[in-house]
């Protein structure tokens, strides 16, 4: 009986050791690099497929949909994900989650470190409280991706919500209109209390079954103004091509105005056209030279034609 119990002891430490070591080798199996990663952003994380995913989940937030409690891994766990490019170097995107108040700090905090931001968009309707989704993406050593990344994922749960604004349509002066087009460089159309100045992009030269894609198609930026010369808003869509999204989004918020939406609106287009919906508060004149920063980052690259399909 006692060498029984002796011999199941035995089995059982080996169990034990077995198991142990399993854990061990699975720890190892993340390349020191990507250790490093975890331990500098100070999350968690795991390494399947060569591709360490680092998790970022919005676990503060109590989230609703229509009501229904919907815990976080519904769709609420952000993450950034690392694999190697086939020199070596390292690939990062990922998908934020992000409160209203978030977007727009994190969005700055992202470009001024050299990460870009290729989506923003909601996945939700009815999510008390409403949040947007941040897509990222960087390239370079796996230790600059982490320094560079922290300091926007470090401010996820720590923006201070900002107070409302004062309701508009106060006593002021009524919009320069004329100033406005001399600031952005063309003409605009008044309609009723708003004013909209559209450029379009015809130096994409784009067609669709032959048939041009101008601005009246849709391909076009704009900006609408609203409220009087001292305090106005501003609202409207900036269509980029894809080396033109950071230059854009970097003269906006330089300018701040804030970013809500960066998306597609036509499928199958050549050349690809992204679309960048933004809005903004102030002085019309300070408005007006924010759009004018954006437009001028369009078109640097030269004339680019889509063939027809």
């Amino acid at each position: 009986m006692l060498r029984f119990k002796q011999k199941g002891m035995v089995i059982l430490f080996a169990s034990l050791c077995f198991l142990l070591s399993g854990i061990t080798a699975f720890a190892q199996d993340i390349p020191s690099d990507y250790q490093e990663v975890l331990k500098s952003l100070d999350r968690k994380g795991d390494f399947k497929a060569g591709v360490l995913k680092v998790n970022i989940p919005r676990n503060d937030l109590k989230m609703t949909i229509q009501g229904f409690s919907t815990p976080t891994p519904f769709g609420f766990g952000g993450w950034v994900a690392l694999t190697k490019a086939a020199d070596g170097s390292d690939v990062m995107m990922g998908d934020l989650v992000l409160l209203q108040d978030e977007v727009n700090p994190i969005l700055s905090a992202l470009l001024d470190n050299g990460i870009d931001v290729t989506a923003l968009h909601n996945h939700f309707f009815w999510d008390d409280p409403h949040v947007y989704f941040m897509h990222v993406h960087g390239m370079g050593k796996a230790a600059d991706l982490a320094r560079r990344v922290k300091p926007g994922l470090d401010l996820i749960g720590h923006v201070t919500p900002s107070a409302p604004g004062p309701s508009g349509g106060g006593a002021g002066t009524a919009l320069d209109t004329a100033r406005l087009a001399k600031i952005v460089g063309h003409e605009g159309e008044q309609s009723g209390a708003v004013y909209k100045i559209t450029v379009g992009r015809d130096d994409l030269g784009m067609k669709e079954h032959g048939a041009v894609i101008n601005a009246r198609m849709g391909l076009n930026t704009w900006a609408a103004f609203v409220g009087t010369q001292e305090d106005a808003a501003i609202a409207g869509d900036v269509a980029m091509l894809e080396n033109e999204i950071t230059p854009v989004l970097k003269a906006l918020r330089k300018n701040g105005l804030d970013v809500v939406a960066i998306h597609h609106h036509m499928t199958g287009d050549r050349p690809l056209v992204i679309f960048l919906h933004y809005w903004g508060r102030g002085p019309a004149e300070k408005l007006a030279t924010g759009f004018k920063s954006a437009l001028d980052e369009l078109g640097k690259g030269g004339a680019a034609h889509g063939g027809a399909h």
